[in-house]
């Protein structure tokens, strides 16, 4: 059994590998030759984070094993790559009869990566010199027994998750040598995240106590009412522990960009089913099927219809269409076909449905009492729910979704790939996903280096991460290309930045020329003016 866990796991990641956070579009965005990239490196893309070595002697600072895996793995999966989530590591520790909280060893770390399929594992260590915090990782390739030379990064404690970027960063660039994203991205890319908060985070996913797993999980959503990783966790412990209103409220807090937005959607819907509000419900699931229509959000959406007393016949006919060989969908649509006045339709699903599950017996009692109405009984039965999320099954039909549009990018021009690229980076970047933007917008710049949009967004990109020499560089290079409003209110900000007030007011005049509503353009002159005021008042 859990040979077979590993093998599908290994499948499904490694369909997964590039696709990163599902935009409503399904435009996940053409890697340029990654496998390539990956082999120049002598590393694949599967990657296993564990837990840091706590060398500090502080027993305090515990939490902090668990928050570098954390950190490292969202940008890495930022960067393109698959790491195993805590969940795998965890689900993997478990069917190999090791506790969770198990430390191995170099040997026995090359078993798990083995085991799951890994391709490099990542092993590290940090400790504290006064409030330094310096860390240290390597890379194991699996398939080479080979070990890297250390990786290190340090700062305040206070900036650890700043530390752990630049880290991060660094191990990007040894598993991926033709990566080209900056430092600063993957540093802002972790700027907005509240470091009490996050410990609080790592604290409550780490806790073994269900009491004080919601203390911890309740502070941080307290401490950062944005933190959509930790209102995930407290949903999750909500909806087991079958708070099911304060799990739905919950689950609604997990932002729309986030890796587990389709998950927390799914969950949400089933925390409203059972909570009695069903209509929500179906909003739930209607929302989750419009990005990725899979059998069982189908079924679950087509179960909140039938529950408001209306007919969700064609949901659940769908439901059994996406997934012929998933019994519970052929008794839902027989029960609904029953329901709604069919008569030959209904036996014959319900057949089927014992074909699959012949030991049912209220399946079996059912179908006899609709073939002898006389013995019908009053009890109407309900269309069943799917209760868990296939994670695998969201896994595979996004990545079908990303291979057909890799395979409709590569059959434009290389002008066209370039816009539409651009286009699906403006859409992250819009989202605040700078690492995702910049992948996108280097891609494009890659397929076509006249690409203006390309350069300008990458300009913006630059200038939101701090790098106001790359952002000006950028800008500059789509100025070149063709005028655009956009390239032009990136230098003017650069200039009001640098105190350079005639230049910035005439890159301002500029992006109005070409965009006379632009509200962004006439903030800048907003705040030119007030410059220009301020410097007024202090001339002697």
């Amino acid at each position: 059994m859990a040979l077979h866990f590993f093998q599908q796991l290994r499948r499904n990641l490694r369909l997964a590998a590039f696709a990163l956070i599902l935009a409503p579009s399904f435009a996940f965005g053409l890697q340029a030759n990654p496998a390539a990239s990956a082999a120049e490196g002598g590393h694949g893309r599967i990657l296993l984070v564990l837990p840091f070595d706590n060398n500090s002697g502080q027993p305090s600072l515990e939490w902090i094993r668990e928050a570098a895996p954390q950190i490292l793995s969202s940008r890495f999966l930022s960067a393109g790559f698959a790491p195993l989530s805590r969940a795998d590591r965890l689900y993997a520790l478990d069917h190999l009869g090791l506790p969770a909280g198990f430390q191995p060893s170099h040997a026995s770390s090359l078993k798990i990566a083995q085991t799951l399929d890994a391709d490099s594992i990542i092993v590290g260590s940090f400790k504290i010199d006064g409030n330094r915090i310096e860390a240290e990782a390597k890379i194991i390739s699996v398939p080479r027994l080979k070990m890297s030379a250390p990786v290190m990064a340090g700062g305040e404690l206070r900036d650890l998750i700043a530390v752990l970027d630049v880290l991060a960063w660094k191990l990007t660039r040894q598993l991926d040598p033709g990566f080209s994203g900056a430092q600063e991205t993957f540093v802002a890319a972790g700027a907005n995240v509240h470091l009490e908060a996050f410990e609080q985070y790592i604290r409550g996913i780490t806790e073994p106590d269900q009491d004080e797993r919601l203390r911890h999980l309740q502070q941080a959503v307290k401490l950062n009412p944005d933190f959509s990783e930790a209102w995930m966790a407290l949903a999750r412990a909500d909806y087991a522990a079958q708070r099911y209103e304060d799990a739905a409220a919950a689950f609604n807090k997990v932002k729309r960009n986030d890796p587990n937005a389709l998950e927390a959607g799914f969950y949400r819907g089933l925390a409203l089913l059972f909570s009695g509000e069903y209509a929500k419900a179906e909003t739930a699931f209607a929302a989750v099927a419009r990005v990725l229509p899979l059998a069982p959000v189908l079924n679950n959406q087509g179960v909140a219809v039938s529950r408001q007393g209306h007919d969700g016949t064609a949901l659940f006919r769908q439901a059994a269409g996406a997934d012929p060989a998933s019994p519970d969908y052929h008794f839902n649509l027989a029960v609904s076909l029953k329901r709604h006045g069919d008569t030959a339709a209904p036996q014959a699903e319900l057949t089927q449905y014992l074909k699959l599950r012949p030991n049912d017996t209220e399946a079996q009692q059912l179908l006899a009492a609709w073939k002898d109405p006389s013995s019908a009984s009053s009890v109407e039965p309900l269309e069943r729910i799917v209760r868990g999320f296939d994670a695998v099954a969201f896994r595979q039909a996004a990545v079908m979704m990303d291979q057909m549009e890799e395979t409709r990018l590569a059959a434009l021009t290389p002008e066209q790939r370039a816009l539409t690229l651009s286009t699906q980076a403006r859409e992250y970047l819009s989202r605040g996903l700078l690492l995702e933007s910049e992948r996108l917008y280097q891609q494009a710049i890659a397929a076509d280096g006249r690409s203006e949009k390309a350069h300008e967004g990458l300009a913006e990109v630059r200038e939101r991460t701090g790098d106001a020499a790359g952002a000006r560089k950028e800008a500059q290079a789509a100025l070149e290309l063709k005028p655009s409003a956009d390239a032009y209110l990136v230098l003017a900000r650069l200039d009001l930045a640098a105190n350079q007030l005639d230049q910035a007011g005439h890159n301002a005049d500029e992006a109005l020329k070409l965009s006379p509503n632009s509200l962004a353009a006439r903030e800048v002159l907003r705040q030119l003016s007030a410059k220009q005021g301020a410097t007024k008042q202090q001339a002697p």
